[in-house]
């Protein structure tokens, strides 16, 4: 009978530890298992991050280089030019605050548009076809040839038939007539 009660008390103090060796066990695999899962989270937040790093390069370097010979200034640019609208002799009026709302557009005009001010401030590289009269129009949100469709245009006094491609200049006047 007292080996018995030696194998049963044996037995308890074998389950307890069997109960305890579980319990560590359980904890060591619950550990592991956030440690995996901290793991797969970095993973995911470096890769994701490179990705983003990568497409970035790639869409620095796969930009088109623009040529020397279609850039006016690499370090952006303020000027003035005037346009002046005739529609069958009579003057129109440049309204204010074109380009300017959520999103100030480079070519804009302000309160001396009533003078035909137009403001042409650029930043970082300009390109030729940033600074058009045709840019303006844009910003404007209208079309050159809503004023009627034979127009004739002199920058400075001289007769220029560029229309919406001339590259407007600091201080020019342009004048569009409609007939």
């Amino acid at each position: 009978m007292e080996n018995d009660q030696v194998n049963e008390h044996v037995s308890k103090k074998i389950r307890k530890e069997r109960k305890l060796q579980e319990k560590l066990e359980a904890k060591k695999s619950e550990v592991r298992n956030r440690r995996t899962k901290k793991l797969i989270q970095s993973m995911a937040r470096i890769i994701f991050g490179s990705a983003i790093i990568a497409g970035i390069a790639w869409l620095v370097v796969s930009q088109p280089k623009t040529p020397d010979s279609e850039v006016i200034s690499r370090n952006g640019l303020h000027w003035h030019p005037k346009i002046e609208i005739y529609v069958k002799g009579e003057k129109q009026e440049i309204p204010p605050n074109i380009g300017i709302g959520a999103v100030h557009q480079p070519i804009h005009t302000h309160e001396d548009a009533t003078e035909g001010v137009v403001h042409l401030e650029l930043e970082g590289i300009v390109r030729k076809s940033d600074i058009t009269v045709g840019q303006f129009f844009k910003s404007w949100g209208k079309d050159m040839r809503a004023f009627g469709t034979n127009i004739k245009m002199t920058v400075n006094g001289q007769e220029n038939v560029e229309l919406e491609n001339y590259e407007m200049q600091d201080e020019d006047l342009i004048e569009l007539r409609y007939e």
